[in-house]
């Protein structure tokens, strides 16, 4: 996989959608090789929930609710509950690995064409508490800041599970 955080215009759109693909490249990259069994370890006493795994399935579902639930104004679908708000990070113990990357992979090419077809400028529908709405490029942009937040700890979860590092 090549990644590039270098966009091939420089223009708004193509800057925030390379930066969107590149960290998401980048999380894929922190899997290259893991077995299923090292994708589910655990290594933070304090962080059960902290897998390789559970974050690949948290930043699936993470866009999910951003583009589908709030953009889109979808109902919500996904795994979590109010008894259980971390749930899709604990479901993925259970899944294997290679899915979990497939439907990443997946959900982040429906929202590719998602973006692709609306403007920059575009009010989400899902409404703030503060009645406010949130544009599509702030969704972009915080998106772009959660996956990288995430790497960080993919990184380090790596580095516990077979001492590699950088990528």
């Amino acid at each position: 996989m090549t990644r590039t955080d270098t966009p091939p215009a420089w223009d708004e759109r193509t800057q925030l959608t390379t930066f969107l693909t590149y960290v998401r490249d980048t999380a894929r990259a922190k899997c290259e090789g893991l077995s299923d069994e090292d994708a589910r370890k655990a290594h933070l006493p304090g962080s059960p929930l902290m897998t390789l795994g559970g974050l690949i399935n948290h930043l699936r579902w993470v866009e999910y609710f951003w583009f589908r639930v709030v953009f889109l104004g979808e109902e919500d679908q996904g795994p979590w509950t109010d008894e259980d708000p971390d749930r899709e990070m604990r479901i993925a113990v259970d899944i294997p690995l290679s899915r979990l990357l497939a439907e990443y992979a997946e959900e982040a090419a429906r929202h590719d064409e998602l973006v692709a077809a609306h403007d920059l400028d575009t009010k989400a529908r899902q409404q703030r508490q503060d009645g406010s709405a949130v544009d599509l490029r702030w969704i972009l942009l915080h998106l772009i800041e959660e996956t990288a937040r995430h790497n960080g700890h993919l990184d380090i979860l790596r580095e516990l599970t077979d001492g590699r590092t950088g990528d």
